[in-house]
């Protein structure tokens, strides 16, 4: 079954001297334009493809990559606005169309913005909103504590970032959580550390736990040998300097050199720490 929006694998039914036609099954046939054909191609080959209407409702499938798919969030450049909306760059040659009722705010031409890409059920074609907050999930009792996700930043706000997860979920990454920079349409990974019975999903860029603790451990020895076996930095160095040198916060600092002088794999001393001598 082929879907507009989304990639396809149609097989080659036919060759014309404007491109190919392919098995668009419940669609029928469609027209690949020759810019895409490549000297290899032949009928009864199986190619990966994106069909959408063009401008004179005809369905087309091209193998270009887009920036995103239907059911998806993407960041996406503006590439013009008139007197309908906002045509967005997709990586395809069709742009997409986000109309003025789907923006929350007015796009502007050449900026970024986040957009969930859809089919419109009136006239099917592909187009964006600005509007997340109406598609996505408000079930998040799947996800799991700890569980290792994908995450899109959306925007920020004054406790932290809005962000979503897995292309399904929203959750919010709080600043204190937050050690290196991030910025709209980011994807970062991140991990489930809560979620609430109102369904909000608090996250954090770092693991919880024991393997979170062990990870950043290993970081911190990483950089230790690499200075030489000796760090001046202990439990009076500004949070700042720790984020800027480790990545982490300065409470994780602490915990995980805690761990490593159990370990005896580190000295402390008023200096900062080190390598036991042997």
């Amino acid at each position: 079954m082929a879907n507009l929006g989304i990639i396809n694998h149609l097989k080659i039914n036919r060759k014309v001297d404007f491109g190919v036609y392919l098995d668009g099954q419940n669609l029928g046939e469609i027209l690949m334009p020759k810019r895409y054909v490549s000297s290899d191609m032949k009928i009864g080959d199986t190619v990966e493809v994106i069909v959408y209407l063009d401008g004179e409702e005809r369905l087309v499938a091209t193998t270009e990559k887009p920036h995103g798919v239907v059911g998806d969030y993407a960041y996406l450049k503006v590439n013009k606005v008139d007197k309908i909306g906002a045509f967005c760059d997709m990586g395809l040659l069709k742009e997409l169309l986000v109309p003025f009722s789907e923006q929350r705010v007015s796009m502007e031409e050449g900026k970024y913005y986040l957009v969930y890409i859809y089919i419109d059920p009136v006239t099917d074609r592909i187009v964006g909103s600005m509007k997340l907050d109406k598609f996505l999930d408000k079930d998040t009792s799947p996800l799991k504590v700890n569980e290792l996700v994908d995450l899109i930043v959306w925007t920020q706000t004054d406790i932290g970032y809005k962000v979503i997860i897995d292309q399904q979920y929203l959750g919010v990454v709080y600043k204190n959580e937050v050690h290196q920079p991030l910025s709209n349409g980011q994807k970062v990974k991140g991990y489930v550390k809560k979620v609430r019975e109102d369904g909000k999903v608090d996250l954090s860029l770092q693991e919880l736990g024991h393997q979170k603790f062990d990870k950043v451990s290993e970081k911190i020895l990483f950089i230790l040998d690499k200075a030489g076996g000796k760090l001046p930095y202990h439990d009076k160095t500004d949070p700042e300097v720790i984020t800027k040198i480790f990545g982490i916060s300065k409470k994780t600092f602490k915990q995980s050199l805690g761990m490593l002088y159990k370990k005896r794999e580190i000295e402390i001393t008023p200096q900062g720490f080190n390598r036991p001598k042997k």
